[in-house]
């Protein structure tokens, strides 16, 4: 049967400048992580599925569902100093310019990985608002603050100045009364049960304090676990959403942490945040397993205390 919404999406993808039919922006936040294609390596050391398609799609169903804006929490491509590694990455990032959704990054690894500096200059470049110290966008009473966890690439002086900013930005939106709620995102996970890659003693450390003793911090996010996991701590709610199409990491079968959605692993998903009533709603856009299309595979409210 001929699919009208995935004609829309074919002939986006060709370029058109403006989507066929008119859009309107819905009051949803989109959160996506580790969108990097596979490295050579990666194609003899870990199983893939077509990871590159992946990404893809989730960038249509983007398209799709049109949410007010995209935040990508870090390895966006996979060597961020290598232009042509970004080429597909530009072509998504264009068609979301050209509806409207405004898109926000963060630093991962991989933006960073052989030559920091080049890496963060081509970045910075795609995502010109960014600050490698920190910083924060509104959307819709949501406060999103987006970190750079990457502590071992960052001079003393840059983390002492993220840290500054951070607190004083926590302690601001607390008493903000425009914000009804704060995001915190990062890349490298505070907790994770990944096999290959630990959880970030720094990030616990740095981040995740002010984040539970914050009013109105109601999600933390991160990726670089290529998973999606939830963990609550100290009470707070704690998501790893690194399915954007990096390849997907075995977990421990001995959790390090307890999972609350043990059973819940999509191999690539995206998140969708939205206002609801006096919470926010949590649903994880799941990409179906014969890549026929999204199916929201996990939703949850978030409340506050």
């Amino acid at each position: 049967m001929f699919k009208w919404r995935n004609f829309c999406v074919y002939i986006l993808w060709l370029g058109a400048v403006t989507p066929i039919r008119a859009q309107e922006k819905k009051p949803v936040i989109a959160f996506v992580s580790d969108t990097q294609a596979p490295l050579l390596i990666e194609h003899v050391i870990r199983k893939l599925h077509h990871n590159t398609r992946a990404t893809e799609f989730i960038f249509q169903d983007i398209m799709n569902t049109h949410p007010s804006s995209l935040f990508i929490l870090g390895d966006v491509v996979s060597l961020g100093y290598q232009n042509s590694k970004w080429r597909k990455m530009d072509a998504y990032l264009r068609a979301c310019r050209q509806n409207h959704i405004p898109v926000y990054a963060l630093l991962g690894n991989h933006e960073l990985m052989l030559n920091a500096r080049k890496g963060a200059t081509r970045f910075q470049s795609r995502f010109p608002v960014h600050d490698p110290a920190g910083y924060v966008e509104i959307v819709d009473s949501v406060a999103v603050v987006l970190l750079n966890s990457n502590f071992n690439k960052m001079p003393d002086s840059l983390i002492k100045k993220q840290d500054n900013w951070y607190i004083y930005t926590m302690h601001r939106l607390d008493e903000d009364e425009a914000v009804k709620w704060v995001i915190v995102g990062c890349h490298h996970s505070p907790y994770t049960n990944s096999k290959v890659v630990a959880p970030s003693e720094w990030v616990r450390q740095k981040f995740v304090p002010a984040f539970v003793n914050s009013k109105k911090g109601i999600l933390f996010l991160s990726g670089h676990s290529h998973n999606f996991e939830h963990f609550n701590q100290q009470g707070k709610d704690f998501l790893v959403i690194g399915g954007g199409g990096g390849p997907h990491q075995p977990l421990s079968r001995k959790e390090i942490t307890p999972d609350i959605s043990a059973k819940y692993k999509p191999v690539f998903h995206y998140l969708d945040v939205e206002r609801y009533h006096d919470s926010i709603k949590v649903v994880s856009r799941e990409l179906k397993k014969d890549f026929s299309g999204f199916t929201d595979g996990l939703t949850f409210y978030v409340h506050h205390f």
